[in-house]
């Protein structure tokens, strides 16, 4: 009867520690750009890569479309998207493109832009040819 209650009692602390977890993960799947916008750029072994405010490398999708972003629910988890603040401007070949969730995104070349969960450190390029569909962002 103990070893029954206790090992209930685990698998309750656990689910409830892996429930919080995965939420604080759902809610803070986008990734805020200064109202300047992106644009800066940072060598890496890949050469010179877009990155955004905090240095972290900004990837491509192959599964947008020019102006639609196709990445959401658990895919945004993995790569949340550079959000535009309310009052960023387009510049150049920097553009806003509305998301399906009213989220404003950063695009480089018409191309929503996103960071990569995985990446730890300006400089890394981890997401890069992640599944064979992601990119960093190349100026």
């Amino acid at each position: 009867m103990c070893l029954t209650v206790s090992m209930e009692l685990f698998v309750k602390q656990s689910l409830c520690r892996w429930t919080f977890a995965v939420a604080s993960l759902l809610t803070s799947c986008t990734v805020v750009a200064p109202s300047g916008g992106p644009g800066v750029t940072q060598d890496t072994a890949l050469g010179p890569v877009l990155v955004d405010a905090a240095g972290m490398t900004l990837y491509t999708y192959d599964g947008d479309l020019p102006d639609k972003p196709n990445c959401y629910s658990l895919c945004s988890v993995m790569w949340p998207a550079l959000e535009a603040a309310a009052d960023a401007q387009p510049k150049g070949e920097f553009t806003i493109v509305n998301r399906a969730t009213g989220v404003r995104q950063w695009e480089y070349r018409r191309a929503p832009l996103y960071t990569y969960r995985l990446d730890s450190k300006p400089g890394d390029i981890d997401g890069d040819g992640e599944g064979g569909t992601w990119h960093a962002a190349k100026p």
